[in-house]
């Protein structure tokens, strides 16, 4: 008896722990934080600037700058108190250290000019990024150990653990995090990222979508993709990342839609801090974590380079970019172009559009350029014998900000624009003694009001696979200065991109097959100085023709149309046809340039180029053939469109 007392309250002590322990099995308080078993992991994933004079003049012909491409590898280090509770759409703690980038070396694209020159910026792309969704499998391994799941629960789905044991233990997925804890060098784990990172673009994401966003991350990217460099160090961003959350609609706690995060993604490029940017998600039980993997462009960049032409000589045009300029994301964009002739230049200021204040965005411009005339072209030239030049001096105050889905741009700008010979003589008259300039003394100037407007419906605006991207602008001219001239300018521009599967090639990292279309229109209504015609043909209108070969008129129209085609993981192909016409406006142009040139108002052209994706953006060779059976090559960046 006196043994059986022990005995029953040992049998008893032990059955009450024995409850508390299987009750500790299913209670979500007694179970492991994430914190705790998250402590001192690294998860990693993988996704994959200022224009200049250049690229400007190239734009001239077909409104705003539409065209922009890189896939990337992101990794952050995360660190959590054991006792700090995991919550729902809470912010995680990241470990980051600022890293101050001052590039003022390496390779870098130089946008504007489209020159390849001394490195600082651009894409293992063009032109961008990929939004990115990945499924991940379910993993059988983690399923069977309840402590673990446990551990990886939100709060609301461990709230759910007694009622369905089955659906979330089998939907448990080997998540980033896991995986990277697995990898025990940065090869692997780079490799480990690449397989996660995903190909898949945001709108193909439909299972993805209306489901819980738990948290939203911001990793970065170095410019080869890579998350972890080969001593295993995570990679770190120079922006803070509450700035860049600052400037995202998608919040933890929302549901997860596409729509909203294309607009993200085109917030974040007219910041104009980023070459490339990818989205992914994650899946944590059965809400999702959305990654905004981005790939900083360098805090401020240097190129400088040399020229030879028949107009200036021996030209060095020097380019340097500070986007540190100011508060962020302000950014100042400096070229200079000394000649034995002159020199020019291209100064800019850039305050964008920053969401998390609705600050409104600016712009201020000054520029002088030179160039000889595409309007005064072929065998008429000066009494002299000089060919034409358009020497343009002015500037411009832009304001942007967004207008429900569209983007709003209203401009002042200033233009002077005078003919003059070899030696910056004014030139009046051509040698057939037709007026160069509208108000016939050589110089015109322009005061106009701008007004534009961009409907953006691209999948990802830094490297577009599937979608369309409209803009409508309209220039009124305010009659002041030399010519009095009143006119307003009308342009449309519209593509789109139709994503292909005809070559089968799935390979997440190999360029997009597509079809793309360009189709632009324009007109001027009042009064039209020569020099401000539309100029048909040329790298980014009609190839197979030089610029302003096919004509010069009042009003015009331009339809462009490619297939594009991965050859291999860095290389594509591309099959074109381009056609253009003045729509019989020519001779409605003062002095008809284009009539006693002998040009045809009309114009088409077939061929083929090659895209190369390097660490200095992406490289376009192309060959076009025109319908008057004339051979062109045409080495640039980026895509034509």
């Amino acid at each position: 008896m006196s043994m059986r007392i022990p005995i029953i309250a040992f049998l008893t002590l032990a059955a009450l722990a024995g409850g508390e322990l299987a009750a500790r099995a299913i209670d979500p308080s007694a179970a492991p934080t994430e914190a705790e078993f998250r402590e001192g992991t690294a998860e990693i994933d993988t996704r994959d600037a200022c224009p200049t004079r250049a690229q400007r003049q190239e734009d001239e012909v077909i409104g705003d700058n539409l065209t922009s491409n890189r896939p990337s590898l992101l990794f952050v280090a995360k660190s959590r108190s054991p006792l700090t509770p995991l919550n729902k759409g809470g912010t995680r703690n990241m470990l980051k250290v600022p890293l101050i980038k001052g590039d003022l070396g390496g390779s870098r694209l130089d946008d504007k000019r489209h020159l390849l020159s001394v490195p600082v910026l651009n894409s293992h792309q063009s032109d961008e990024v990929n939004p990115t969704v990945q499924d991940l499998p379910a993993s059988d391994e983690l399923a069977a150990s309840g402590e673990l799941r446990a551990a990886q629960l939100s709060p609301r789905e461990s709230l759910s653990l007694k009622s369905s044991h089955n659906k979330d233990f089998t939907s448990l997925l080997k998540t980033p995090a896991t995986l990277a804890a697995q990898a025990e060098i940065p090869e692997a784990a780079n490799s480990n990222a690449r397989q996660l990172g995903g190909d898949l673009q945001i709108s193909q994401a439909g299972n993805a979508e209306g489901v819980y966003v738990a948290e939203v991350k911001i990793r970065f990217v170095n410019s080869r993709g890579e998350a972890v460099d080969k001593k295993g160090n995570p990679v770190e961003g120079r922006i803070s990342e509450d700035f860049i959350r600052g400037e995202l609609k998608l919040k933890a706690g929302d549901n997860y839609s596409r729509e909203v995060v294309r607009s993200d993604l085109q917030q974040l490029q007219q910041l104009g801090l980023f070459d490339k940017v990818t989205v992914s998600i994650e899946e944590v039980g059965t809400d999702v974590n959305v990654i905004y993997n981005v790939q900083e462009r360098s805090a401020r960049s240097f190129s400088v380079s040399a020229t030879l032409s028949d107009d200036v000589g021996v030209a060095v045009p020097l380019s340097y970019t500070d986007r540190t300029f100011g508060r962020n994301p302000q950014r100042l964009a400096v070229e200079l172009e000394p000649s034995l002739r002159g020199i020019q230049y291209d100064v800019e200021f850039v305050s964008p559009y920053v969401a998390a204040e609705d600050r409104l965005g600016y712009s201020v411009r000054a520029f002088g350029d030179r160039r000889i005339s595409e309007i005064f072209n072929k065998d008429i030239d000066l009494p002299n014998g000089n060919r034409v030049r358009e020497i343009r001096v002015g500037g411009n105050l832009r304001f942007t900000r967004p207008l429900g889905d569209w983007r709003g741009t209203l401009g002042l700008n200033y233009t002077n624009i005078s003919t003059r010979d070899r030696n910056l003589n004014i030139a009046r008259r051509d040698e057939l003694g037709n007026p160069l300039t509208f108000s016939g003394s050589g110089v015109d100037e322009l005061y106009t009001v701008s007004f534009g407007a961009m409907l953006d419906r691209r999948d990802n605006p830094f490297d577009p696979t599937r979608g369309s991207i409209l803009s409508l602008s309209t220039e009124q001219s305010i009659p002041l200065g030399r010519g009095n001239i009143v006119s307003n300018r009308l342009l449309a521009n519209y593509i789109h991109y139709v994503p292909l599967t005809l070559l089968g090639i799935s390979e997440s990292e190999a360029l997009p097959e597509m079809l793309a279309f360009n189709l632009q229109a324009g007109t001027v209504i009042g009064d039209l100085p020569p020099t401000e015609a539309f100029r048909l043909g040329g790298r980014n209108s009609v190839r197979g023709y030089d610029s302003g070969d096919i004509g010069s008129g009042r009003s015009y129209f331009l339809a462009s149309g490619e297939y594009r085609f991965p050859v291999g993981r860095d290389v594509g192909g591309v099959i074109f046809v381009d056609f253009a016409s003045d729509l019989g406006t020519g001779d409605s142009v003062l002095g008809k340039p284009a009539v006693v040139r002998d040009k045809p108002g009309t114009g088409a052209g077939v061929g083929v180029g090659v895209r190369v994706r390097s660490r200095f953006g992406l490289i376009r060779l192309d060959v076009g053939v025109s319908d008057a059976g004339d051979l062109k090559f045409i080495l640039g960046t980026k895509q034509r469109f």
